[in-house]
């Protein structure tokens, strides 16, 4: 099993920037691919930006040059650093991973948090 922990979703201006953090823990060999995803009221889930443990990113149009996906391999944990934020990325903001041991390979979602960007 593996818990994914996220922490830092809030409510901030327009214009202002906020980061995000997930930490992956559980019996595990290795964690691949980490993203995040977010999901606004009465719309589906769409992709924010996904990183592989050598550092590949790959980002929704909607948020290409103002937010940035990070990773520490080491502590199993990836950032989000967003900016230029607008009402429109207001959303519950999922964080998601590949898992692998000996025997599986799984997809996992965090809980969720909450992002506002108040106009």
């Amino acid at each position: 099993q593996v818990q994914l922990v996220e922490s830092g979703g809030g409510l901030v201006e327009a214009g202002g920037s906020l980061g995000l953090s997930c930490a992956a823990s559980g019996s595990f060999s290795s964690i691949n691919t980490m993203g995040w995803y977010r999901q606004a009221p009465g719309k589906q889930r769409d992709l924010v930006a996904t990183i592989t443990p050598d550092g590949r990113t790959n980002y929704g149009d909607s948020v290409k040059g103002r937010f940035t996906i990070s990773r520490d391999n080491a502590k199993n944990t990836v950032y989000l650093q967003m900016s230029s934020l607008t009402p429109e990325d207001t959303a519950v903001y999922y964080c998601n991973c590949d898992a692998v041991s000996l025997f599986w390979s799984r997809n996992y979602w965090g809980q969720g948090t909450q992002v506002t960007v108040s106009s």
